[in-house]
This record gives structure tokens, C-alpha cells and sequence, in this order.
């Protein structure tokens, strides 16, 4: 990819929705326009570009596949269809290389044998140690390309991002509707269903969501904790706060 390439025979004033964004990869171009497309594929040609020069190999079963990132690799090589001789010896599961059956066997275990140095946590894999030290140390290495947000992980930095690209890519399987956050989509899809997982303690009463759950454990304990910044009112719900705000 020879990167964004903005076109020059524009007559009026460079608009963000008049630009045009070309992509170009070996004879193809593609041609994206409007906000939402030039965010989107600015973010998908830096990660391409901070990734395309470190491509790991698989190298299992004489496999020729290569991966930009780590967590694509580990799971092309877990569900690589070739020859698994690695088996479990407390289950049927069996795997291309060592490295994976020992951390699977860890699920039999319990073992954690990476320990923060900070607190008494540990953890079955050492990237889980990584990102848990990141809440002592408050280092935030992924940072956002269109704001100043910053994140210590790049789950949060992708959620994030969507905010930006408008990117729902949760669909339900029911109805029209996308979500940007799995969970969304999940709540969501009780409407369907009519599940209602979360149980008041207190009385029989249950709920689809786990705010309603905790809006309605304030009719229990009387618990207040919406305050009005202009008198001494407090209030179970925000939305009454608000209302009384107006």
C-alpha cells in the first residue's frame, strides 16, 4: 500500500466531506469519501503501515501464513488444522505446540506463575501480568489518532475508536439493529428473548439489565447518591435529578 493520497484538482475549498481518500494496493485503488470513511481508513492504513514490516510466521506444519499481530498468530496456530501432538493429559484437547498445551493445562491447575511485583496478583499468561501492571505504573501506550485519549489497552483504544468511525460491528441476528459494544448487542438481544438475568436479593423481582437491578435496589436501602449542586436534594435516579435540575 503506497499509503492515503489526497486528490489535487479540488476547485473549492478542501471540505471533510468533499475529500477523497485513495487507497491504493498493487493495480487496485479504492475510493472512499465522507467523515466517517476518512477516519476509518486512516486508522486501518497506520495500523497496516506500524505493522506490515513485522509479520510473524506461523511455522507450524510447514505453514506458510504470516500475521501482523501476536493474537492473530496465537489463534491461527491453536486452530491450525494440521497435525496436533501435543495432547492434554487431564482432557481430549490436543495442540500444535507445546507452549499452547501448557497454557491450556493452566485451566486444569489454576497455576499462575506470573506475579505482580506490586501487589499480590498473579496471572495464568505473562500479557495479562503486562496489562495489570500498566494500573500501577498508569502507562497508557495506545493512543488514539483522532483525539488525545490515551489507553493502557488496545481493547479499550478499538472500542474507542468506534466512537470516532461510527463502526457497529454487532449485529443482532433477530432484527436491523448494530451495536459498537458487545455487551449492547447482548442487552439488546434479551428484548428477543425476555431473559432477565440479574435477581434483586432482596425481593423476587429480576431484571435484563443490571441498571434497572440497581435502580431498583434503592426502593430497599434508600440509597441517594444523585446530589443537586444547587440545594440539599438527592435522588435514587439521575433522571429525576435531571428533571429536578430543569
Amino acid at each position: 500500500m503506497s499509503g492515503i493520497k489526497l486528490k489535487e484538482e479540488i476547485e473549492e475549498p478542501i471540505n471533510i466531506q468533499t475529500v477523497e481518500i485513495i487507497l491504493k494496493k498493487e493495480d487496485e485503488t479504492k475510493v472512499f469519501t465522507g467523515e466517517s470513511h476518512l477516519v476509518k481508513h486512516e486508522t486501518l492504513l497506520i495500523e497496516h503501515q506500524r505493522t506490515s514490516a513485522e509479520k510473524k510466521p506461523c511455522q507450524v506444519n510447514q505453514c506458510d501464513n504470516a500475521f501482523s499481530h501476536n493474537s492473530y498468530l496465537i489463534q491461527h496456530q491453536e486452530t491450525n488444522p494440521g497435525e496436533k501432538l501435543y495432547q492434554c493429559s487431564q482432557c481430549n484437547k490436543a495442540f500444535s505446540l507445546e507452549k499452547y498445551r501448557i497454557k491450556h493445562q493452566r485451566t486444569h491447575t489454576g497455576e499462575k506463575p506470573y506475579q505482580c511485583s506490586q501487589c499480590d496478583k498473579a496471572f495464568t499468561q505473562n500479557g495479562n501480568l503486562i496489562k495489570h501492571q500498566r494500573t500501577h505504573t498508569g502507562e497508557k501506550p495506545y493512543k488514539c489518532s483522532h483525539c488525545d485519549k490515551a489507553f493502557s489497552n488496545n481493547t479499550y483504544l478499538i472500542k474507542h475508536q468506534r466512537t470516532h468511525t461510527g463502526e457497529k460491528p454487532y449485529q443482532c441476528s433477530q432484527c436491523d439493529k448494530a451495536f459498537s459494544q458487545q455487551h449492547g448487542l447482548q442487552e439488546h438481544q434479551r428484548t428477543h428473548t425476555g431473559e432477565k438475568p440479574y435477581q434483586c436479593s432482596q425481593c423476587e423481582k429480576v431484571f435484563s439489565n443490571k441498571t434497572y437491578l440497581i435502580i431498583h435496589q434503592s426502593t430497599h436501602t434508600g440509597d441517594k447518591p444523585y446530589q443537586c449542586s444547587q440545594c440539599d436534594k438527592a435522588f435514587s435516579q439521575i433522571s429525576n435529578l435531571i428533571r429536578h435540575q430543569r
